[in-house]
């Protein structure tokens, strides 16, 4: 498996498995869990996100404004949470050791056991409560402030794990080479999750979509630490 996901990096990037080791396979899985978890947000939670920040920005302004189904409480709520979370990652990965693969292991734990959470209030309590909303969005808002903090700092080229607008432009801008397969893949991994995450929250249930997401952190976490990454160990030397 570690070669795998070795050899995935330097078709991704020049040297890859040098620089980035395993992460870029990682964040490929947590691409996956945002377009997974927002469909669950924007479908079952009140039209809005718990990953796309900008998006929440926007709705707040369409609910200022008097436009029908949204309210002005969630996505303050979720911006409030996220940056709760990207706070509380920071401060709590200045004073831990570890290198880069550590960091983002912890992260992807700690979303993952936010997830877990969720999924519990999901199964147990009456998802069309408001309450039941706030919970939910609550909690995975700061699961992805958590994770967003660690991939802000890791900077792996053209996988940010929420953010498309730049990937597009990219896209767009610049010559064919391994940057478009990259932005490629992150585009069609925000879109497949989203595509999961929508068909399960709308024929099945909002818990089957976060169990789904639980599995795909899972994954990552997995991947960070078996094939490591080559970051740290660069700057050791």
């Amino acid at each position: 498996m570690k070669a795998a996901l070795l050899r995935l990096s330097d078709r991704l990037y020049a040297d890859g498995s040098a620089k980035y080791g395993g992460l870029p396979a990682a964040l490929i899985a947590a691409t996956l869990v945002t377009g997974t978890v927002d469909a669950v947000s924007y479908l079952a939670l009140g039209h809005i996100f718990v990953a796309n920040m900008t998006g929440n920005v926007v709705f707040l302004g369409f609910a200022v404004a008097g436009a029908k189904g949204l309210t002005v409480w969630a996505p303050c709520l979720a911006v409030a949470c996220f940056a709760a979370g990207a706070w509380a990652e920071t401060r709590s990965g200045r004073r831990a050791a570890g290198d880069d693969r550590r960091r983002l292991v912890r992260a992807v734990a700690a979303h993952a056991a936010f997830v877990t959470l969720a999924l519990l209030i999901a199964a147990l309590e009456d998802d069309t409560k408001t309450s039941t909303h706030a919970q939910l969005t609550a909690i995975l808002a700061f699961g992805f402030g958590v994770q967003n903090a660690v991939v802000r700092k890791l900077a792996v080229p053209d996988f940010t794990t929420t953010v498309l607008t730049m990937t597009v432009t990219g896209l767009a801008a610049d010559p064919f080479g391994k940057p478009t397969i990259r932005r490629l893949l992150s585009l069609c991994c925000m879109f497949l999750g989203a595509l999961a995450g929508g068909l399960l929250v709308l024929h099945q249930s909002v818990s089957a979509a976060l169990g789904l997401a639980l599995a795909l952190l899972v994954a990552a976490g997995t991947m960070a630490r078996v094939a490591g990454s080559g970051t740290a160990a660069a700057s050791e030397k």
